[in-house]
């Protein structure tokens, strides 16, 4: 391959197996693992999930950075990366797991699944008070397209829908807060809190004591329920078990934590208001996603702009 053709594909990844990315991949493009030397003239391209920094500032003919996974904070965290387009993959496939993570976990908080699931444990027979879902509201924090779809699903089930994001994003059907200002009103109105929000420096640890305090505490649940498929760092640990543990919040859901995997000695693994799941909500599928990323190199050399890009001010 010369500086000429093509180009090369890097795929450039920490902790997930790039084998079957690689398989697909290299069916329809040439495709390395690491370049041959620090500044290999020949990779156009780099498919990254947790690449080891500085790498792709030594490429001087690289043209575009793709996600492979729906957030990009990982890539930011890269102080070096060139100035060319990044994009982030948005798939159907990547849309509908994380809609049923949101679903399966508000409806398991919604019909007092842990509830039943200690009873059982103790062989008791009790039907506790189940309020219907039109007198549930439900805050999703981010509304994109994951927090957009995941919404649609909630209100056809009949749930009290409300979204916050940063800019104003108004949806039908759902009440929707916006900015600093709106936060608050939001949280008010919210009695199991969904988060979909993207990581950034204005992100980080957003998931406090105080957002946590502000969530209505009289509703029908008999409490506040917090559930997180974000990322993690969103949220500060400490912060949630003292919600827990004083009554502030009633229970949490949690897919992504500050550090991963959760370390064995984190108290969320054993406390009986918390279900944990290994950051599964949605799944990066190879399958479904190397098709998209192909067809966003194909646009590229036809000159069209690529599909999902990202701003760099905003970080998403």
């Amino acid at each position: 391959m010369t500086e000429t053709g093509e180009g090369r594909i890097l795929l450039s990844m920490t902790g997930m197996n790039p084998r079957r990315w690689f398989d697909l991949l290299s069916k329809h493009r040439e495709v390395v693992l690491e370049p041959d030397r620090a500044d290999d003239p020949t990779i156009r391209y780099a498919m990254v999930w947790k690449h080891p920094r500085g790498v792709l500032a030594r490429l001087p003919n690289l043209q575009a950075i793709f996600s492979v996974g729906a957030g990009v904070d990982h890539v930011f965290a890269d102080s070096r990366l060139p100035d060319i387009p990044i994009a982030r993959v948005v798939a159907q496939n990547l849309t509908q797991h994380m809609v049923e993570y949101v679903v399966w976990r508000v409806m398991d908080h919604h019909r007092q699944g842990a509830i039943y699931r200690a009873q059982q444990q103790r062989r008791v027979w009790h039907e506790p008070a189940q309020p219907v879902s039109s007198d549930v509201a439900v805050g999703i924090m981010g509304l994109g397209q994951l927090g957009r779809a995941a919404a649609s699903q909630l209100l056809s089930i009949g749930f009290k829908v409300n979204g916050w994001s940063r800019n104003d994003r108004p949806m039908e059907g759902v009440a929707t807060w916006h900015g600093k200002e709106g936060l608050t009103p939001f949280l008010n109105a919210t009695d199991i809190l969904v988060v979909l929000l993207p990581l950034t420096p204005a992100t980080e640890a957003i998931i406090d004591l105080s957002i946590l305090k502000r969530l209505r505490p009289d509703g029908p649940l008999g409490g506040p329920v917090l559930v997180n498929a974000g990322r993690g760092r969103l949220q500060k640990e400490s912060d949630i078990l003292a919600a827990l543990e004083d009554g502030t919040l009633k229970e949490a859901s949690l897919d992504v934590f500050e550090t991963e995997p959760l370390p064995k000695t984190s108290p969320l693994w054993k406390h009986p208001s918390v279900f944990v799941t290994p950051h599964a909500a949605a799944t990066s599928d190879p399958e479904h996603l190397v098709p998209l990323l192909l067809e966003q190199i194909e646009r590229h050399e036809r000159g069209e702009p690529l599909d999902n890009l990202v701003d760099r001010q905003s970080g998403y």
